[in-house]
């Protein structure tokens, strides 16, 4: 999904509130891809940090990830970073997207 730069400014003022839910380590981000599918469903709006021991820049545990889960890319600060994915969930409010 493509996103604007106001809707990528608008998703990154709602991250600020956000803890991290999902934790890469030493097992990479293949070892996520099943919990961040669940969260982004259940969210559309996820913040993970990266453990020192995973062996990844943080972009690129990022991109990885975000690939995987066909999820977009809304910020990267330091060993945290943030994904974006619209749910297909009936049950789930959805953030409105200027």
């Amino acid at each position: 999904m493509k996103l604007t730069g106001s809707q990528i400014r608008q998703l990154r003022s709602m991250c600020n509130q956000l803890k991290p839910t999902i934790s890469i380590g030493k097992a990479g981000v293949e070892a996520v891809i099943g919990t961040a599918e669940q969260e982004l469903e259940a969210h559309e709006l996820v913040k993970c940090t990266v453990q020192g021991t995973a062996g990844l820049d943080t972009r690129e545990a990022a991109d990885e990830l975000a690939r995987l889960t066909n999820a977009t890319v809304v910020q990267v600060i330091g060993h945290k970073f943030s994904i974006y994915r619209e749910t297909s969930r009936k049950d789930v409010e959805k953030i409105k997207l200027s």
